[in-house]
């Protein structure tokens, strides 16, 4: 097969692979088609205002300070003297979007949604803001406009100030909030004098939403531990007091306003959010008002944590919430029909109404649920072939039709605690329900995409046997079996469409069942050298045979256990440190060795040290770019010394400029951080020497010469400016001692080369990347080459996590990017954090492309053997992806298979850059050069 079309074809199934998980675990749990459903009875409350603070943890709002008062004396007086309180549980991702529909629409947005964007609806949905008479709400332009959109009508309106306002590195964070309270003033003064405003605003089922980012904003800039933070939290409990005040004045203290003040998600003591960290979904919830509980007094009550002794609230009755739960208990507060899609279930303890209100309250929300239930179910039966459906037995249509008519039944005899218990039951089943009818195909999908899985690593290992190694004879295919197996084939491929075509399944269904057929087609083609092979192993020593297979399985399980556990890499790294004495070539290179050596302890340190971001040192920065400086002047010199070398001018110009782009970057990280700690905002001129070097980090190198050294060294430098400018801390040492590891590694393959009895290369300081090399000269494959491809992949996983868990999105630190940019942008943020962690991965990439040259295989046989290693990681950390248990554990699961499948289709994509930056030269006063290899 042509290198390029096993690439695309390569490119084509892991994508396949990697959307697969969202289709098996993370699809849209919405459906559509219900009936609203509302409470019979009057509400207790005409109006309800949504206070949500953006970035609030729990443990920031109720603890108290070391002098024993409140952070936020206003909301302590509420829990102690007027309402209720407890912790809302939020889900992952902490994020800000689906923290906001959770709270207000009752539903977790999965997984696949939240990726489509950020500010528009990827899939419509029901809110209470929807349902609601009319919503006025104020501040962020992130998260308001995503309500008013799916809203039917025009009656939800919104009030935002301007994007550039969300500026990390503001003087003061919390005028974001200040403007939300002073416009939400000048709007209710205006309603005064307005008689069209005042008859909406005194209209019944009416919200107030006031979204609150400046916590987030100076969490992010400050951590939560700061001051700036804390002293945000006693302004926005000013502004609650005074907005509170307001609204008892302008409607007369007529006790039909409820307030509810809690946040769509928390954040880290380093200053982010987005995975399952306590610290980022235990968020808090107040309530008070009309219909809601006042204070409850206990003399005992029992929770795992130990929050209540150190906030001092053992004597107030906490009411723990699901964050979907708030949404129901809006609706239910203020009578409007409870959102559609919401699984939240009512939060009885929080209502202070009849024990009627309750029982017609709960029902409703059974009802709702269940008509969810029925319409999924519905769904599902008419996808389904009658003799393959399997309804859920818990919840037959007997079932739902006796525990309605029960619970009818109580209501008219007023038994109405019996109501509540069995309308609990039926959303508990509902809910079951609704997750089974939800993951009917998974079992069926996950089949077919295992099934692509082992096809496709099968067809790579036959590939490789077949192309690369001299185990196999070469022999004619017979064209008449190869036909008839095409057509038996393409039969299975109609078989399986027309099933899922009568069953009306989703396109991407026919993707994932029809892709193992080519590739088995593939698989079962290479028969004869599936029978040249089973011989040979058969008659392979045993012993030696366990032996592979246990060194082979102890490594992945390395390369996997490490995603869990960073010191994993660093029992891997001492091991590496070994290698050179365990083969004895110490003996032949003994300088090499001791540099090898002492490389691989330097770096087994960094999996040990905490996460990058969690405490930020810039100093370490600065000796970082000095430490660049002084070995890059050093080789430099060596360079232009040597005897048998002449370096250019023109490739003198660019090195010394490199080096001068790593001085600037040395000092616009010091003086960004410096202006930011003044809160003197980032330095225009700053901003531009950032985004320059950034523009400039992958052209520089294609400038320099192609000989061996000057390239690689050229690449470092030019990327290390960059990396610069990202880093925060001890992660700026990191890429240099990988670098001194990387050429360590390349000397080390050399003298294994030779050690080995293979043809000598030249001298490493002439070898150029730009010679053609003659495909005759390259050499079959042996053992020690699937140890070359290990190390490869190992040192990859080492660039991903030396300085952080990046599997989690709670790694990344903010800091990192303020040299180019403090105004809130998810995407420019986030390419800008995903090229911080790709640096190392095409400093590792280049390193092994000159292994490739130095040691005469062509990339494409090591790099199938990569690919591999990296597919049956992949198949294990498929098996580990789940969508239960704790929020933490499934957010790390997704994550990891998601890594692991990127960093497959990342080898393909980065080999290919490599191979650019290391073999392509532009002359700008000559002709272009390099070589296709």
């Amino acid at each position: 097969m042509n290198m390029l079309i096993f690439i695309i074809a390569g490119l084509l199934v892991h994508c396949v692979f990697l959307a697969s998980i969202f289709d098996i675990y993370f699809t849209s749990p919405l459906v559509h088609g219900m009936t609203p459903q509302r409470t019979p009875l009057p509400p207790p409350a005409k109006r309800l205002v949504l206070f949500v603070a953006d970035g609030l943890r729990a443990d920031a709002l109720y603890e108290l300070e070391d002098n024993g008062t409140s952070q936020a004396p206003f909301l302590r007086s509420i829990i102690e003297y007027k309402g209720s309180w407890g912790i809302s549980h939020t889900r992952v991702p902490t994020e800000s979007r689906p923290g906001h529909v959770a709270l207000i629409a009752g539903f977790y947005e999965d997984v696949s949604a939240v990726a489509k964007g950020w500010k528009e609806n990827p899939v419509e949905f029901d809110s209470v803001f929807n349902e609601s008479k009319y919503t006025w709400s104020w501040g962020s332009p992130d998260i308001l406009p995503m309500f008013a959109k799916g809203a039917s009508g025009d009656h939800v309106y919104t009030y935002c100030y301007k994007a550039e306002n969300e500026d990390f590195g503001a003087e003061d964070a919390t005028k974001l909030d200040t403007w939300v309270f002073d416009h939400v003033k000048n709007f209710f003064q205006a309603a005064r004098s307005n008689q069209t405003l005042f008859s909406k605003v005194n209209e019944e089922k009416v919200v107030l939403f006031l979204h609150l980012l400046g916590i987030d904003t100076n969490g992010h800039a400050h951590r939560p531990n700061s001051r700036e933070y804390k002293n945000n939290i006693r302004k926005v409990d000013e502004g609650i007091k005074e907005i509170v005040l307001m609204l008892e004045d302008f409607y007369g203290n007529d006790g039909k306003t409820a307030f509810i003040l809690t946040s769509d998600h928390g954040m880290t003591d380093w200053g982010s959010h987005g995975a399952g960290h306590p610290s980022e979904t235990l968020t808090p919830l107040i309530a008070w008002g009309a219909g809601v509980n006042y204070p409850q007094k206990v003399t005992s009550q029992f929770f795992k944590d130990e929050f209540l002794k150190v906030w001092k609230l053992e004597n107030w009755k906490r009411l723990d919430v699901n964050q979907a739960d708030i949404a129901p208990l809006i609706a239910s507060l203020i009578g409007v029909p409870f959102p559609l899609n919401s699984v939240g279930v009512l939060p009885l303890d929080y209502l202070n109404s009849s024990a009627h209100f309750k029982a017609e309250s709960m029902f409703t929300n059974a009802v709702q649920i269940l008509e969810q239930f029925k319409v999924k179910m519905t769904q599902k039966k008419e996808t389904t072939l009658s003799f393959l459906f399997t309804p859920f037995q818990l919840l037959s249509d007997t079932e739902q039709i006796n525990i309605l008519r029960k619970a009818r039944s109580y209501l008219h005899q007023e038994k109405y605690h019996e109501v509540v218990s069995l309308c609990k039951t039926l959303i508990s089943l509902a809910l079951e329900g609704l997750s089974y009818y939800h993951t009917y195909d998974r079992l069926f999908l996950g089949i077919s995409v295992v099934m692509g899985f082992v096809g496709w690593t099968s067809y790579v290992i036959l590939l490789i046997v077949k192309t690369h190694t001299n185990l196999t004879k070469s022999t004619q295919d017979n064209k008449a079996s190869t036909v008839l197996l095409l057509y038996g084939f393409a039969a299975i491929g109609v078989l399986i469409a027309f099933l899922l075509l009568i069953q009306t399944c989703p396109w991407m269904y026919y993707v994932y069942c029809l892709l193992p057929v080519p590739v088995w087609y593939a698989v079962v083609k290479e028969f004869r050298i599936i029978q040249d092979l089973v011989p040979l192993l058969l008659a392979f020593p045993l012993g030696q045979s366990i032996g592979f297979l246990v060194i082979g399985t102890l490594g992945i399980e390395i390369l996997v256990f490490s995603f869990f556990y960073r010191s994993t890499l660093t029992v891997g790294l001492i091991a590496f440190a070994g290698w050179p004495f365990i083969t004895r070539l110490w003996a032949q290179a003994k300088a090499t060795t001791m540099s090898w050596t002492l490389l691989c302890l330097l770096l087994a340190v960094f999996p040990l040290m905490p996460v990058v971001g969690r405490e930020p040192n810039i100093s370490l920065v600065t000796m970082a770019g000095f430490l660049i400086l002084l070995i890059s002047s050093f080789s430099l010199t060596s360079l232009c010394k040597s005897k048998n070398k002449y370096v250019p001018k023109k490739d003198l110009t660019v090195h010394l400029f490199q080096m001068l782009s790593i001085a600037l970057s040395t000092y616009v990280v010091n003086s960004t951080h410096s202006s930011l700690h003044h809160k003197k905002g980032l330095p225009l001129i700053n901003q531009i020497i950032s985004w320059t070097t950034l523009a400039s980090s992958l052209l520089a190198p294609l400038l320099s010469s192609t000989f061996f050294f000057q390239r690689l060294l050229s690449i470092i430098l030019s990327l290390m400016s960059t990396y610069l400018l990202l880093s925060t801390g001890y992660e700026a040492l990191f890429p240099l001692v990988l670098s001194g590891l990387m050429f360590a590694w390349i000397y080390m393959e050399k003298e294994a080369l030779q050690h080995y009895g293979d043809s000598l290369k030249p001298k490493l300081a002439v070898l150029d990347f730009s010679y053609t090399i003659d495909i005759t000269h390259f050499r079959q494959l042996h053992l020690d080459d699937i140890r070359r491809s290990f190390f490869f992949v190992f040192f990859i996983v080492t660039a991903f996590f030396g300085t952080g868990n990046i599997a989690s999105v709670n790694s990344f630190d903010p800091a990192s990017i303020y040299c180019f940019l403090t105004v809130f942008n998810p995407f420019i943020m986030g390419g800008l954090l995903v090229w911080k962690i790709v640096i190392p991965f095409v400093l590792v990439s280049c390193a092994f492309e000159a292994i490739q040259v130095t040691t005469q295989l062509s990339s494409k046989s090591l790099f199938l053997i990569v690919l591999v290693i990296s597919d049956i990681m992949a198949l294990h950390f498929f098996f580990l992806v789940k969508d239960y248990g704790s929020w933490l554990d499934i957010g790390t699961s997704i994550s990891h298979y998601v890594l692991v499948m990127a960093f497959t289709i990342f080898i393909m994509l980065l080999s290919g850059l490599a191979q650019l930056l290391t073999t392509k030269r532009i002359e700008p006063w000559g002709r272009a050069k390099g070589h296709s290899m």
